[in-house]
């Protein structure tokens, strides 16, 4: 079948809302013998307008800044592993990284209209995205129905990896794996410093991200013994978070355990602070806990935050990877790396990496390649114990740890051995803050 008329009856079948699976992995003789294009092209589907746009901008930053090293416009990071494109077949004087950015606005549906367009008409070998897990789980079935390879470079639902996808990948920790790093740390922190937690109060926002999140730490909460005091989701972008402050300070937890993107994440410390309400201990998980424009705006009411974090940005000058690529990052986006510019770079440079061993662009050879991904430690500008993939896509070399807020930066306080500040705890009243 004509390569033109496969895409024709895709476009139908997506127009249409047919069911029945399209793809277009294409690995038919006339697909193979076509001269193929002079660019490697990546999808990236992210937020970049909307109530999370900070977050795609940030990581926007950094693809680019790595696709700019690719090409050799900037010089590239340390060490053998990080290479240009390699000569491809059909490719003549090696192959360009070219990146397409489709702004999905934090929306599952805008995100399936925008994978559908980037498989169609921009006929890109490879996706990238997206950010919010509810926009994910959506773009990645399009993925798998097209037969496109899609990596996930930070999305934390632990479901993604456990649809039976073929062709999706995750190279971050899920929430899983940070949730059982926050109750890792309550239990190291309670025997080290004597004390005792006994209550925990769990609230999320309503998107995939928070429900699953808060799911997980409801069983590991049950699983270790604590007593869980309050427990609810709220509305994501919320107007008011009186009620649920209130509710939090009625039932009064020792631990308190939010999830939420950044404008929620304001609005919760300003609004526990209008209420007069601490918690002795704020465990986040990340996402808007760690968002620059969270840090800038609760400035000195934000102190004493807890958050499971991928990246410890206050050691990246032990990281010669990080180290390398802080200082051009930095000059490209006016902030230093933290963990979602990182775990952009590490997908990206994983996917880089699988093209360059499948010595092709083909979809099938190109997830075959990221399926037999082997990435060191040595060669990652996170602190993980590497990349690989298990049957599922999930990366198991994942890892966490847990930061702090202390005078309007993140500081790494656990694993203890890796610390660089020690805990504040309680978290002073408002009335003891200076």
């Amino acid at each position: 079948m004509r390569q033109s008329t496969r895409l024709a009856l895709a476009l139908a079948s997506v127009l249409s809302g047919a069911t029945a699976t399209v793809s277009l992995t294409a690995t038919t003789p006339a697909r193979a013998a076509a001269a193929q294009p002079k660019d490697v092209v990546i999808g990236l589907l992210y937020p970049l307008s909307g109530p999370t746009a900070a977050a795609g901008i940030d990581e926007r930053h950094a693809f680019e800044l790595f696709a700019d090293m690719v090409n050799g416009k900037t010089p590239m990071l340390p060490g053998a592993f990080y290479q240009k494109l390699k000569g491809l077949p059909g490719f003549s004087g090696g192959a360009r990284l070219r990146l397409v950015f489709a702004d999905h606005q934090g929306k599952p549906d805008v995100g399936q209209a925008e994978t559908e367009r980037l498989i169609i008409q921009e006929k890109v070998h490879a996706l990238i995205g997206a950010w919010q897990s509810s926009v994910t789980a959506t773009t990645s079935q399009v993925a798998e129905r097209f037969g496109v390879p899609f990596l996930t470079a930070e999305s934390a639902s632990p479901g993604l990896t456990r649809h039976g996808f073929r062709w999706f990948f995750r190279t971050a920790p899920h929430d899983e794996h940070y949730s059982q790093a926050m109750f890792d740390f309550l239990a190291d922190f309670q025997k080290k410093k004597g004390v005792r937690l006994e209550t925990v109060a769990i609230s999320h926002e309503d998107t995939r991200f928070g429900v699953d999140s808060g799911k997980v730490q409801h069983i590991l909460a049950q699983k270790y013994g604590y007593r869980i005091v309050a427990e609810f989701a709220y509305r994501a972008n919320s107007p008011s978070l009186t009620a649920e402050v209130q509710r939090l300070k009625a039932a009064n937890p020792d631990v308190w355990f939010p999830t939420s993107y950044p404008s929620d994440a304001i609005l919760f410390t300003r609004t526990a602070r209008e209420l007069d309400w601490t918690p002795r201990m704020i465990l986040a998980q990340d996402a808007g806990h760690v968002d620059p424009k969270f840090v800038a705006e609760t400035g000195k009411d934000a102190d004493g935050y807890l958050t499971r974090s991928p990246f410890p940005s206050d050691r990246i000058d032990q990281i010669p990877v990080a180290a390398a690529l802080n200082g051009p990052y930095r000059a490209r986006s006016g902030k230093d790396l933290y963990d979602l510019p990182a775990c952009a770079v590490t997908g990206l440079v994983t996917l880089v990496d699988a093209i360059n061993r499948a010595g092709s662009t083909d979809p099938e050879a190109i997830r075959v390649a990221l399926a037999k991904t082997d990435i060191k430690p040595a060669d990652l500008l996170v602190p993980w114990t590497g990349v690989k993939f298990d049957e599922a896509g999930q990366n198991v070399g994942v890892r966490a740890v847990i930061m702090q807020l202390q005078g309007g930066k993140y500081w790494t306080v656990w694993p203890f051995e890796m610390a660089s500040r020690d805990v504040i705890f309680p978290i002073p009243k408002w009335a003891e803050r200076k």
